[in-house]
């Protein structure tokens, strides 16, 4: 355990030297840091002990976006013994798989894409509560840009392919992971006085959150996590680097709130059922009249697709 300390301190403190600004794909809906977070750290795919499937769809005007994504950690049948039935146990093997539809309205342009993810977990202790996970994503995108008349900039597509890497450490109160995202670089075009480049760039993540259980009688945690991000620049800015998301969990109901925009109040709700979840994301211009600029609204579906469905009911696997 020192050991793994260490090197998550490391991680931590390169990232806070080299904070900058980068886009990620898919980046919308926002709510996919929350509600389907191996997109973001393909480590984390397979972490909880149920197969979740979830659907995400967003809405900012006249831009909206989707994301339906899946993740599962593989099980394996146990030996039969004196006729006893049989059963089957977690591997150490995660598996995922998504897709994304982004239409931005303000830019004319619309992405498109879908990934699969693999992660590897290993156990830390002898309980087998405490994991170290390392995971992979292989993504194909396709970007295409309706052109710009006012200023000669003709339309343009482009299908090309991603990777994603990531490490990923949790327990029952404690996670935290690195991921590094959108990986393999894009060539820039020069051929033409109006270049139009793709808005996509290397970026790297760091996750930290911590689950502090504030009373075992009501089933109440509280869980404060950050999301700190960079790319191969070395600017720094808080506001727009560093985005810091809270929790409050009271049995099956989850409300929070995830500052990805500090122009903008954001919260969530979310409400598990054994064999399902709904939650909702909304974020309000704080400076502007809501009628004068469009809020964002999302929502999301859950399903729980294991035979048990007791894993949406435990707080420690939320």
């Amino acid at each position: 355990m020192p050991a793994i300390k260490k090197v998550f301190l490391s991680l931590i403190i390169l990232s806070v030297f080299r904070i900058s600004d980068g886009q990620q794909v898919p980046f919308n809906p926002i709510s996919h840091r929350i509600f389907s977070p191996f997109i973001l750290n393909p480590a984390i795919a397979g972490s909880k002990d149920f197969f979740s499937m979830d659907i995400i769809a967003g809405f900012a005007g006249e831009s909206n976006s989707q994301i339906l994504s899946g993740n599962t950690r593989l099980t394996r049948k146990q030996p039969v013994y004196m006729g006893v039935p049989p059963t089957t146990t977690f591997s150490n093997f995660g598996v995922g798989a998504f897709a994304f539809h982004e239409y931005q309205a303000q830019s004319n342009t619309r992405t498109a894409g879908g990934g699969a993810t693999f992660a590897y977990h290993i156990p830390v202790d002898n309980k087998g509560l405490s994991f170290i996970s390392i995971g992979a994503t292989g993504k194909g995108i396709y970007h295409y840009f309706k052109g710009d008349t006012l200023n000669e900039i003709p339309s343009e597509s482009k299908l090309f392919p991603e990777a994603d890497l990531g490490v990923y450490f949790y327990n029952p109160s404690l996670y935290a992971g690195i991921s590094a995202t959108d990986l393999i670089p894009l060539k820039k075009d020069t051929s033409s006085l109006h270049p139009y480049n793709i808005p996509v760039s290397r970026r790297y993540n760091l996750l930290l959150g911590y689950k502090f259980v504030l009373s075992k009688a009501l089933n109440l945690v509280l869980e404060p996590s950050l999301i700190v991000f960079t790319d191969d620049s070395l600017s720094f800015s808080p506001r727009e680097n560093i985005e810091p998301m809270l929790k409050l969990y009271a049995n099956n109901f989850c409300v929070g709130t995830y500052f990805n925009d500090f122009n903008k109040v954001s919260f969530f709700f979310q409400y598990r059922y054994p064999s399902f979840y709904v939650g909702t994301f909304f974020a309000l211009p704080k400076e502007t009249a809501y009628y004068k600029k469009s809020i964002t609204a999302e929502i999301a579906v859950g399903l729980n697709l294991s035979r048990k469905k007791g894993g949406y009911t435990r707080n420690a696997l939320w």
